[in-house]
Formats: C-alpha cells, structure tokens, sequence
C-alpha cells in the first residue's frame, strides 16, 4: 500500500498541506539559503492549461504489475482530462519493456503497453523513450533494437538513436532535452547478468564525445535537462550510482544542467545539494513493483515517496514546475525551477 495521505475531507487534506510545508522548510534548511535554486511548494497552484506541459514517467511495461501500469496510465488520462492538458510530448524513462519480447518490433505489447496504454487521443505528442536495463534483457529477442526499430514506423515513439536531443516545444522552444543511454560499462553490475547487456566500450565512447559536445553548445532555451534511466543519486533501493557520478556530475554542473530527469527507482523523488545547479527528478512510478529506501528521504531530500505515480513538467519562459502526481490523479508534491539569469544573459 502506498505510503502517502491521500486528499480528501478537511482535516486530510490540512494534515497533507502541513507535512509539505514542513517538507518545504526542512527542505530549505537542508539546501541553505532561502535563494536555492529549486523554490519548494505546497501543491496549492492548478496546472495551467496554456503553458508547456511534459508528462514523464519510468518503469512502466511491466508484465507482472499489469494492474499498476493501467491505474498510472489511467490517472495521467484524468490529469489531462479534467485540467484541459494537451501535452506537448511524454517522455518515457526506461524499463519499457520487462520481461519477453520475443515478436520485437511486431509484439502486440506495443498495442497494449503503449499505444493503447497512451492513447494519441489524450497524448498526441512525440514520446520521447530512453533505454533502462530492463530493456537491455535478452531473454528472447533484442528489445533495443526492437525499440530503435519501432521508431521508424510509429508517429509517436521517437528513439532515432540511443542517445539523441530535441528542443520543446517545437514551436519557441524552452527546453532543451538530451536523451542518454546510462546502461554503461561496469554500471552496477548489469553487464554481468547471463541474459543482458550493456554499451559497448566504443558506443560508450561515442556516446560521451557526443554528449560533451552537445553541452558546449551555445544554449537557445530557457532550460537545459538532461534524461536517463538510471539516477546519479537516489535514496532508493539502488543508491547512488558511482560510476555515473564520475563520468557525468562535472559536467552537469560545468553547463548549468537544470534538471536531471531519471527512473530505475520504483518511487518519486526530488534531490537537492547545496551549490548544485541541477535538481535531481525521479519518476520509477509508472508500474513496476513498489521497492524500499535505502536512505529515508527525511534524512537526504527533500523529498520522496514509495508511490505509484507520474510526473508533469509545466513548462514557461521564468519557471518550470515539476509536480509528482499520484494513481488517484492528484499532486503529491511540487517545486518549481526558476530560469537561471545568469545563463540565459
């Protein structure tokens, strides 16, 4: 059962609102200063219908949670439905497919896991999709290349290669996205498991060169993120990952990266750390069993939760407003990202 106070009568509701706000202070604390970077909030404001909006959301194709997958897909129907969302893009976070796949690029899990799943009717935008380690598994069949396949044939699935970046929205773009493959060499132990694996060392390689200089782009828009499977820190069942920590935390902070949007941790998350420019998201809600902590989110947050779940990015020219959303399709917590002056000057 998700550990979370759902909304409801008067005093629920007020004894959400005060355990957010004493998140918010405790947050603020642990950041130390009030001009931190990530402005925490209670959920008191409405999404706005006319801003840029992004859902996201990571581990979902499930196959032994089916029931989980649908009530998450299910709350980001209502979400948009009853807040008039017409959103410009879903970004899916890895672990898309669990399990067989044997038929690839033909499977009817992309009917039922997906297009049916989302339909284009409340989600007409382009589906951006990273590869998590699930997706790497090779029980029957090679999902990574079905993935990179059904790409060329569908309207919404958008994987042109393992690591690629697009700008949203399309028209007056505000974000900038750089999409990365984190099933790296030595990451964790997967490359180890008899039915999977991971980059080689020359796609990985490439990958970095690549993703080096696309940071040193001059930058056009008001935000800059960057998206993978696997966080660098999480409080959760799988902690902090060393590996990526070494290779891509510098660079974070040499570019500025506003955002670090990831999965892999079956929980929502929100990382702060003093004199980082970058808030750390996680969105591992979307279906796939619910895990434990390994650091309680009190103690390193400010926040997180072992819930079901997805995440909207509101998305305007001063501020992008990142709300954790649960499968009752209501906010459990939300922080806002002011646009960094500095850089855009």
């Amino acid at each position: 059962m998700d550990d979370l106070v759902k909304a409801g009568g008067g005093g629920e509701w007020s004894r959400r609102r005060f355990l957010l706000q004493t998140a918010k202070f405790s947050a603020l604390a642990f950041l130390g200063s009030p001009l931190a970077l990530a402005e925490l909030s209670v959920p008191a404001t409405l999404p706005d219908p006319k801003s840029n909006h992004i859902l996201m959301l990571g581990d979902w194709g499930t196959v032994t949670e089916p029931g989980q997958q649908i009530a998450v897909a299910n709350a980001m129907k209502r979400w948009v439905s009853e807040n008039s969302i017409r959103p410009d893009a879903l970004l899916m976070l890895g672990d898309n497919f669990y399990g067989e796949m044997p038929d690839g690029v033909n499977s009817r899990r992309w009917i039922t896991q997906f297009e049916q799943m989302y339909p284009s009717t409340l989600f007409p935008g382009p589906a951006y999709a990273v590869l998590g380690n699930h997706d790497y598994e090779t029980f029957r069949g090679n999902k990574v290349e079905a993935e990179l396949a059904y790409a060329k044939q569908s309207s919404r699935w958008t994987m042109p290669r393992r690591s690629y970046s697009v700008k949203l929205p399309n028209e007056n773009p505000l974000l900038t996205l750089i999409c990365l493959d984190s099933n790296i060499p030595g990451s964790k132990g997967y490359d180890l498991w008899p039915w999977s694996f991971v980059l080689t060392r020359q796609q990985h390689d490439e990958q970095q060169q690549w993703l080096e200089a696309e940071l040193a782009k001059p930058r056009t828009t008001a935000f800059l993120a960057v998206a993978a499977h696997h966080p660098l820190y999480s409080n959760g069942q799988h902690c902090d990952n060393p590996k990526l920590i070494a290779q891509w935390d510098s660079l974070l902070r040499r570019h500025n990266v506003d955002l670090y949007l990831s999965g892999h941790d079956h929980d929502l998350q929100h990382l702060e750390f003093k004199g980082h420019p970058t808030s750390f998201v996680i969105s591992g809600g979307g279906g796939a069993e619910l895990v434990g902590w390994t650091t309680q989110p009190q103690e390193r947050g400010p926040w997180g939760l072992r819930a079901l779940g997805f995440t909207d990015l509101q998305i305007s020219k001063e501020e992008v407003l990142v709300r954790h959303i649960g499968k009752d399709a209501t906010v459990l917590y939300e922080f806002k990202k002011p646009v960094n002056i500095m850089e855009r000057s």
